[in-house]
């Protein structure tokens, strides 16, 4: 736990104490309306995007205090190496993958680029620049200040948006664009398409997209009924939408023009970092009951982290039966 650690985990804590009540109330309406959703009850894309926002407000700072600020989990790819260790080789892996003619020169799009971390890691590996954008003010606020505070604000750019309105960039902008369990988690089937060609549109000839996203896997089937009842419980702790098969996705992309270089599960399993989280969270929800008998932290917190416990532990059974994947990766070209 070096100084940093300790520094975001206190000052999600503080976050989290100031935060208004309506909003924490937000928070927990959020996860419930996402329960509704995979209980059947139809909602409108609206909707879905304002429980997103009102989710992630509170959530980026409470996960933040264990250690998951970048708001993802990444394949174990080194056993030796925790969390963040993996995350970095992850990210090093899928800037290989966008293979970069002029890295030094290069401008990067990070879509749903949450505080901004990945899009500064990716940054610093290119010399170049990186745009972001996120539905969550509170997080671009917290990118912003981060680029100021690394002196890179000349080549950090963050702003507010939402992947379903137009792309706030002028054509053929960017150099490559890249997403980690961020995008393809909030689309509905039908608005796929929409997406994928505003993707190909900000993009110059030659550029690639590359990611690393949430999706069902080919072995899921919606008329198995413990694949869906996994789904249900799993889904509201991804803070996701909706559940997208990789052809789904391909398809979409093809449509908009991408030729698609690889579609292709994770190079490891994310259940083996979850369960260090879910035990981390173990320890620090026994704190938490401690504060809530003295009145210090309010039961909203509590409630918080049981359900992303249970979610949790759901998640790592559908990864172990691999009927979903957190870090499917897909590369496509745009010519």
């Amino acid at each position: 736990m070096n100084w940093y650690r300790i520094r975001t985990a206190f000052d999600g804590l503080k976050r989290l104490a100031t935060l208004p009540k309506e909003d924490k109330q937000a928070c927990i309406d959020a996860y419930k309306f996402f329960q509704r959703m995979q209980a059947g009850e139809k909602t409108e894309t609206a909707d879905e995007t304002r429980a997103v926002a009102a989710y992630y407000k509170v959530l980026n700072n409470m996960l933040s205090v264990f250690d998951l600020e970048k708001l993802y989990i990444p394949p174990m790819l080194d056993e030796k190496q925790g969390l963040y260790g993996n995350q970095l080789l992850c990210e090093k892996d899928l800037m290989r993958e966008m293979d970069l003619r002029d890295p030094a020169n290069s401008h990067l799009l990070d879509m749903g680029c949450g505080r901004g971390r990945i899009s500064h890691h990716f940054a610093t590996m290119t010399g170049g620049q990186v745009s972001g954008y996120n539905i969550d003010p509170n997080q671009i606020e917290n990118a912003i200040d981060w680029a100021r505070e690394c002196k890179m604000s000349d080549r950090l750019h963050f702003k507010v948006g939402d992947h379903h309105a137009p792309l706030e960039y002028e054509d053929a902008t960017f150099d490559g664009c890249f997403s980690f369990q961020a995008v393809w988690p909030f689309f509905k089937k039908e608005e796929l398409e929409d997406h994928a060609r505003e993707m190909y549109r900000v993009l110059r000839p030659g550029s690639r997209y590359a990611c690393s996203e949430y999706l069902l896997t080919p072995f899921f089937d919606w008329d198995n009924e413990e694949h869906a009842s996994l789904h249900r419980l799993f889904l509201p702790t991804l803070a996701a939408t909706q559940s997208m098969y990789p052809a789904d996705v391909c398809a979409a992309l093809e449509t908009a023009g991408f030729e698609i270089l690889l579609s292709a599960p994770s190079r490891s399993e994310a259940w083996p970092l979850c369960e260090q989280k879910r035990d981390l969270i173990l320890m620090g929800r026994r704190f938490i009951r401690a504060l809530e008998r003295v009145r210090i932290a309010p039961p909203w917190v509590e409630e918080s982290l049981d359900l992303l416990q249970k979610g949790g532990e759901a998640w790592t059974r559908a990864e172990r039966a691999k009927i979903a994947d957190l870090n499917w990766r897909i590369v496509a070209l745009k010519h």
